[in-house]
């Protein structure tokens, strides 16, 4: 069997397809390309067993075939090639002949018939949703995914269908985070979970281009131009999020987003390494912003321009979950929604997206007295 193709398609097909193939595991066979040619079609996937990605271009073949090939090693010679066409030779004991204008390169392929099956997904349920929105939509939320296994449901990001639109969720415990997009809605609720490597690999692929997602109750794929990526689901129950979200509170602090955030990533330089804390003191239009170090003797505090309403209060948070709030709210204004020292605060921008909707949630530290 023989087929030609120029290098730099091909190249431009492995890199999209290698962010699948695991850098380390058990599974030999995993850290291969499957190339499959038929009808003069070459279809390239690869698969970590959690996420999949295979894409298709046109190849001059003389025949159809099935092999694995060594992923890195292909790729990693794509890459060092000018442009130039190549020819694919399959010889006598599982070798690989490939052949430009000026040199030849050899490398083995085995049978494909030990490597793992690409999931199918049904495609009778069919969402579209443009590449840009999907990828602000998760780009905002994954942040607040949990690093914790023991609830393996907050490891992912939520995808849920409702009447008001499809919410993207995501909590640690600490923080919740959630996004709809009011042009999405079903009349039917559902909830698919999706794992953190799936929601991190998605984000790089995503352009502008039109993205359709078809759902199973195991898998989630989405077509994105020639290219498809195909995920496993988390299986667990997602946390009842919506009991979590307060409903009082009445004390509002208006403040410049890009101001706070400076301030905070300041503050962070002198919150003790143990608890990360800062402080908020907040009064009639005056917020004032500190952090201290005990075990090194230093502080800091900043005076924040603001609006507020409410009563005084002193409340405490972790500077590394504001700062990431902050960095991931789309707005020149951001409003903390207060009730006590003690009660999660909501945390929204002052002037919402037009079909959009973001809240994100943040539990409060307790103050060093």
């Amino acid at each position: 069997m023989e087929f030609k193709v120029n290098s730099k398609v091909l190249e431009k097909l492995l890199s999209k397809i290698i962010p699948a193939v695991p850098s380390r595991t058990p599974m030999p066979i995993l850290e291969n390309f499957l190339f499959e040619i038929k009808e003069g079609a070459l279809t390239v996937c690869a698969t970590d067993l959690e996420i999949a990605l295979r894409s298709t271009i046109n190849v001059a073949a003389d025949s159809d075939i099935k092999m694995v090939i060594p992923a890195r090693l292909l790729y990693d010679i794509l890459r060092t090639l000018d442009e130039t066409q190549i020819k694919f030779e399959t010889e006598p004991n599982s070798k690989l002949k490939l052949t430009t204008e000026n040199g030849t390169y050899n490398l083995s392929y085995t049978s494909s018939e030990d490597f793992p099956a690409i999931p199918a997904v049904n495609e009778d349920k069919e969402i579209n949703i443009k590449g840009d929105d999907l990828k602000k939509s998760i780009d905002q939320t994954s942040f607040a995914m949990s690093k914790e296994d023991m609830r393996p449901a907050m490891t992912g990001t939520l995808l849920e269908f409702s009447d008001d639109g499809l919410k993207f969720v995501t909590t640690d415990g600490h923080r919740l985070v959630k996004l709809i997009n009011k042009n999405i809605k079903s009349e039917i609720e559902e909830q698919y979970i999706i794992p953190e490597r799936a929601i991190s690999v998605l984000s790089k692929l995503l352009n502008e281009n039109e993205v359709k997602i078809y759902l199973s109750k195991t898998n989630i794929s989405f077509h994105i131009g020639d290219l498809e990526f195909i995920s496993r689901l988390i299986g667990d129950k997602y946390p009842s999020y919506n009991s979590v979200i307060p409903l009082e509170n009445e004390n509002l602090l208006k403040v410049k987003t890009s101001d706070l955030l400076s301030t905070i990533k300041r503050m962070g330089l002198f919150s003790a390494s143990s608890t990360k804390q800062v402080k908020f003191s907040i009064n009639k239009n005056s917020l004032e912003v500190s952090a201290e170090d005990i075990d090194h003797g230093s502080n800091a505090k900043e005076n924040v321009a603001c609006e507020y309403a409410g009563e005084t209060m002193d409340i405490g948070f972790n500077t590394t979950y504001v700062n990431d709030v902050l960095s991931h709210v789309d707005g020149e204004e951001v409003i903390f929604k207060l009730h006590s020292p003690t009660k999660a605060c909501i945390i929204e921008p002052s002037s919402a997206k037009e079909n959009e909707e973001l809240m994100m949630l943040l539990m409060p530290v307790r103050l060093n007295n």
